[in-house]
């Protein structure tokens, strides 16, 4: 199964559920008024679209509407389709121009974190690039080890020091490490304590710093993983740990496991990060690179259209 074909499946659930619901709504009106734009703004927001973002997709919908001379609702959804291709258009690859190029991964604990980094470093090696992982989450218990399972398991480098010790010697390390091996790519796992908001934000600071100073010139991505099964919660931990450091990117988890895979839309409409790669199963090659117009695509073919 390609990885579109498993998008499409791990997105059956968000499908069924929003899109099915504005299937419902377009049926049961026969022209498009205020009424229509209200019902339609509920529906959106049931469907982990969020108030904010709901509100805006109406608005360009109803300028849509008057620029087209659209009167017949059933011709809305491919308004929308549109609509939502243009919020979440943009730069959703990841940097690699520089070598070593530097991926931060942040995140919450039980978002993905560890198996986002092991199955980014598989899928990097199998693209011919020497990859490090730097376990810089050191405190968490068992983090470094789950850590090492994933490392070996992919075939790549870590570097690692003892549970308790301090993070930002473990990336100063790391650093040299990347570069006396000649890496291609350096990942750096972190701590996920977002509910001690000042903490973090010193150690990502410091690590931070420290990448800067032992690696100045090569490209940083900082990527937040998420999991799509806490729907609103996951665009509430995105707009903290955006206060707590600049993020160039999202990993959005666990899509095969809910209906609330809507909640890319708001990520990038509110908070304007682009979703860079999902998880869409259990196995290594399940993270891949998001596609806008594939999301898109699969989420208003009609049933039985091949997209």
């Amino acid at each position: 199964m390609g990885f579109f074909d498993k998008l499409k499946e791990g997105l059956k659930k968000t499908k069924d559920s929003f899109v099915s619901k504005v299937e419902v709504l377009v049926n049961s009106f026969t022209k498009i008024d205020e009424d229509f734009f209200e019902e339609l703004e509920e529906t959106l927001i049931l469907s982990d679209i969020g108030a904010e973002t709901s509100c805006d997709i109406c608005d360009r919908l109803r300028a849509e509407v008057k620029r087209t001379g659209t009167t017949d609702p059933a011709e809305v959804k491919g308004l929308l389709k549109s609509i939502i291709a243009d919020i979440l258009s943009g730069n959703h690859e990841l940097d690699f121009s520089t070598k070593p190029a530097v991926i931060l991964v942040i995140g919450v604990n039980g978002a993905g974190k560890t198996t986002t980094i092991g199955k980014l470093a598989a899928n990097l090696k199998n693209d011919g690039k020497k990859v490090i992982v730097a376990a810089a989450d050191t405190f968490r218990a068992a983090a470094i080890d789950q850590l090492n399972v994933w490392t070996d398991r992919a075939g790549v480098d870590i570097v690692k020091h003892a549970e308790g010790s301090d993070p930002a010697a473990v990336v100063f390390d790391a650093c040299s490490a990347a570069k006396a091996r000649n890496a291609d790519v350096l990942i750096i796992d972190t701590a996920g304590r977002l509910h001690n908001k000042k903490n973090l934000m010193e150690e990502l600071k410091k690590i931070s710093r420290i990448i800067s100073q032992q690696l100045p010139d090569s490209a940083l991505e900082t990527l937040l993983v998420l999991d799509a099964t806490t729907g609103q919660n996951a665009v509430n931990q995105a707009r903290l740990f955006k206060e707590v450091c600049e993020i160039t990117g999202i990993v959005l988890t666990k899509l095969d496991g809910t209906a609330k895979g809507g909640i890319i839309i708001p990520i990038k409409n509110e908070l304007d990060i682009p979703v860079k790669l999902v998880g869409v199963g259990e196995k290594i090659d399940d993270l891949q690179n998001f596609i806008p117009q594939d999301y898109a695509e699969i989420l208003f073919a009609e049933n039985g259209d091949k997209e």
